[in-house]
């Protein structure tokens, strides 16, 4: 166990910054044994902070070579390094400090500051990266504008870049180079960026609603110079959207992005040199699946936001961290609604929440969306700050209604530009521009824990009234054991026995009652009473998840039945299938195995099959039964063995019975002809690779064949992929053997799809044994320095494969913790977001708790924990 605890830093201990730096002149030389950083600042003391403070600059594992103030050197007595940083006791109140710095970014393996990849120099400065490169007052609160020039080998990296516009560039002496960077406009330092590599060059432009011709630039290693189009196409069509639903137009020359094979994160929006995790921006048909063109066109799009709602506007302090994250997420999942279908978009986004950010809600990490203290900041790039975050903007969204909340937009982005702004801020442009008071909203960003909305009825056959009670209350969590009432907005629908939407009216002889209304909750019990009600109405809830809150009334298996073939509202159709297949799978745990699945279920799934006049996308999603991970969530103490067990009946015996309309569906689903990533194609390839996956998890004869034929016939990733699921999570063991042999034969160049093969093997409960997992991490493809191998195996493993991981003897525990500790002295971000599947040990069985909590301890009980991961375990073990 570590004895000294790292410092807690709290919100309330804000204060502003007591010097301010204007500009910023950075040169790089880059070597093959290490790097020289110099750095000329422009600095001042801020007229707002306490006088007479000493000059203070953060700094992490940095070699001093010179230090001069106003071009004099320092004496070694003028100044001290500190074990965070340097301090100045004596400066004036304005003055140019100059600091030469030596890195070995060949040995950087926390990827954080400047470090190699493949050969590439790349930099991450998010949140507190900056400081790893040189001393500085590393805090968002501070705005500088940046030049920066960039020196190496010009054979080895004939390609320099960083933030802003190149205004210069030339060769020098011993086959060198140079290029010269400048951004004008002001930013906090964790925006830095600098690549220098032997990269593919791909240019693309875009003209602006202005008439402003931008540059396009995306860079990569040679061997994916084919995968770019989808990206840049994602670009523009980005940069359009932004425009015409935010009037938000770009402001440099040129925007760039750079594809990095290492890389801690999925994407970086630094100011115009935007660097991606590999995996997170190169598609192309024959190796990226449908889910990934996806994923790609909204990170790129949310990254390419970030120029905005993040950059030119950009938090205060790192508490602040939703500000930029929660409403740049809202704004991408918008985009994406638009680009496709916003019924399946919707579903996407209420999984996540409802399975992991749940999760986070009821677990010892939980925290406000505004957190109010952390010891690692890095730990909280969490699905809290991130999804709750942007659901919280979607709620002022319902709220205020789409012109008024882009008037609120418009006048935040007007106020703040070129400032490091607060939540608060953001609410009161809102609330300036609409002349609402969201005094009451404002705890959605100071309370932690997901709002419980209980929900009773009552009707009245005579009166022809109908009575709906709501009750709200939020769970304990820790620091916060007394919640008060929060502000929702709740959709709902009244639908009759024919299928019919019913008005809804409030008012007694009420003309032209809509048919949907959103309700305000804001105090912890309301009553709404429904008037010329003519029948005993289903009640349709929480429609379009209109605020991030678990919605708890007894519908009944008919009820729910009813409302996933009529509910008007497409998440709603879903998610009473959802809760109908739950209710079935909950039933079933630890019973029996000849007790038989609720045969109304399988003539919904039957329904849904044979009705090809349905949206193929939600049926995709409607088909997909609720995960493991959901239906741990959802338990107070969890069987995982007994929830796989009854999961996997479920989906045998539906498989069983609805065999030939899975055998159609398959067929009916069949495309030929180009590969499109079309929202139609891609929902008919994914309702076929259901039906496939389904039939082969009963190992279905003819299935097996059609599995096989897909595989080696396929024209697409999607389609070779899900064939290669099937056949891993079926007991075709053979077939399995050849089929993943085959396909590393064929891609065993391509990392990204190397990645997917390790992936698909970690997380099957077929193939994915622990003997089979400690294999992988054999293989000569794995490499223990690069975060995506770690996460497709260790974390596909943790976080997917749960049969296996909670397995009773605690081996999957054991495992975790192992790794856990290697991680954590040459990657602690990535060790602490390992810590994860652990961190809720309390909520599962007793068979299961003992060996999480020792794996946690085994965890804290290292001497010398980084104070990534010491934060998360400590949390974890607390009482």
């Amino acid at each position: 166990m570590r004895t000294n605890q790292p410092q807690t830093i709290y919100l309330k201990d804000y204060k502003v910054p007591p010097f301010l730096v204007d500009h910023v002149d950075l040169r790089f030389e880059l070597f093959e044994e290490g790097a020289r950083v110099y750095s000329s600042m422009e600095i001042r003391r801020n007229p707002d902070a306490e006088r007479g403070q000493a000059l203070e600059l953060d700094g992490e594992g940095l070699e001093l070579e010179g230090l001069t103030l106003n071009g004099l050197p320092l004496a070694e007595t003028d100044y001290e390094v500190t074990a965070g940083g340097l301090r100045i006791e004596k400066v004036t109140d304005a003055f140019t400090l100059g600091v030469v710095t030596w890195l070995r970014p060949q040995d950087n393996t926390r990827l954080e500051g400047l470090y190699k990849s493949s050969g590439m120099f790349c930099t991450q400065c998010e949140a507190e990266g900056f400081r790893w490169i040189t001393y500085f007052p590393d805090r968002p609160d501070i705005m500088a504008k940046f030049r920066t020039q960039v020196e190496a080998d010009k054979t080895r990296y004939p390609i320099l870049l960083s933030n802003g516009n190149d205004i210069e560039r030339g060769d020098l002496e011993d086959g060198r180079h140079f290029v010269v960077w400048e951004d004008p406009f002001p930013k906090p330092c964790y925006l830095f960026a600098l690549v220098a590599g032997d990269l593919v060059e791909k240019r693309d432009s875009f003209t602006t609603e202005s008439g402003r011709d931008i540059d396009l630039r995306m860079y990569v290693e040679p061997r994916n110079a084919q995968k770019c189009d989808h990206a840049l196409d994602s670009l523009k069509r980005s940069m359009r959207w932004d425009e015409e639903v935010y009037g938000r137009e770009y402001d440099l020359d040129i925007f760039m992005i750079v594809a990095v094979d290492d890389f801690n994160m999925g994407a970086m929006e630094n100011k115009g040199l935007n660097i991606f995790n590999s995996s997170c921006v190169l598609a192309s048909p024959d190796t990226a699946t449908d889910a990934a063109f996806e994923r790609i066109e909204s990170i790129v799009a949310h990254e390419y936001f970030h120029n905005w709602s993040g950059n030119r506007v950009t938090c205060r302090d790192w508490f602040q961290l939703s500000l930029k994250e929660g409403f740049t997420v809202f704004r991408d999942t918008q985009f994406s609604s638009d680009m496709g279908s916003p019924t399946v978009k919707r579903i996407e986004n209420a999984t996540l929440l409802r399975t992991a950010q749940f999760a986070e809600d009821s677990g010892p990490m939980a925290h406000p969306v505004r957190p109010d203290s952390y010891i690692e900041i890095s730990n909280f790039y969490t699905l809290t700050v991130y999804e709750k975050g942007a659901a919280v903007v979607r709620m002022l969204h319902t709220l205020l209604g789409a012109e008024m909340f882009r008037e609120g937009s418009d006048l935040y982005f007007q106020r703040h530009d070129g400032q490091a702004v607060t939540t608060d801020d953001f609410v009161k442009a809102m609330e300036d521009a609409s002349g609402r008071d969201l005094t009451q909203f404002r705890r959605w960003y100071q309370q932690a824990g997901t709002p419980v909305v209980e929900v009773s009825d009552d009707y009245d056959r005579q009166a022809k009234t109908y009575t709906l009670t709501l009750r709200q209350h939020i769970p304990p969590t820790p620091g916060q054991p007394e919640k008060q009432p929060q502000h929702i907005p709740f959709a709902l629908g009244l639908i009759g026995e024919h299928g019919e939407d019913l008005p809804l009216k409030l008012e007694p002889g009420e003309n032209s009652a809509p048919t949907e209304r959103v309700l305000e909750l804001t105090d912890a019990e309301h009553t709404f009473v429904f008037h010329d009600v003519a029948e005993q109405p289903v009640p349709s809830l929480l429609r379009d998840f209109s605020g991030p809150v678990k919605v708890r009334y007894p519908w009944s298996r008919d009820q729910l039945l009813f409302l996933m073939g009529h509910d008007s509202d497409g998440f709603n159709r879903w998610d009473a299938g959802q809760r109908l297949t739950v209710d079935v799978i909950q039933s079933l745990i630890n019973q029996p195995q000849e007790q038989t699945v609720d045969p109304r279920l399988v003539t919904a799934f039957r329904q849904l099959l044979s009705d090809s006049s349905l949206d193929q996308a939600l049926v995709a999603k409607m088909l997909q039964l609720p995960s493991e991970a959901y239906l741990i969530e959802l338990a107070e103490a969890a069987d995982v063995q007994g929830i796989h067990d009854s999961r996997t009946r479920v989906l045998n015996q539906l498989a069983l019975q609805l065999r030939d309309e899975l055998l159609a569906c398959y067929r009916r689903n069949h495309e030929e002809g180009p590969y499109e990533p079309t929202p139609e194609a891609i929902a008919r390839r994914s309702v076929r690779n259901t039906a496939l996956s389904w039939l082969m998890h009963i190992n279905d004869e003819e299935a097996r064949m059609m599995a096989l034929q897909q595989f080696d016939q396929a024209s697409n990733m999607t389609d070779q992929s899900g064939a290669l699921r099937a056949l891993v999570n079926s007991d075709f063991e053979k077939d399995r053997a050849n089929a993943l042999a085959s396909f590393y034969d064929q891609f065993s160049d391509d990392p990204q799809v190397v990645e997917q093969w390790f992936s698909i093997q970690a997380s099957s409960p077929r193939a994915g044994s622990l003997p089979a997992v400690e294999a992988l991490l054999e293989h000569d493809a794995f490499d223990w320095k690069n975060p995506n191998k770690i996460r497709s195996v260790i974390g596909a493993f943790a976080n997917q494969n749960l049969a296996n991981f909670h397995a009773v003897d605690g081996s999957g525990y054991r495992f975790l913790a192992k790794h856990i500790l290697a991680l954590d002295s040459s990657n602690p971000q990535i060790a602490a977001r390992l810590v994860s599947p652990l961190t809720r040990w309390r909520n599962y069985g007793d068979v299961y708790r003992d060996g999480m909590k020792a794996a946690l301890e085994q965890v804290h009980a290292k001497p010398d924990l980084s104070k990534d991961v010491y934060e998360v375990v400590h949390k974890s073990l607390k009482d």
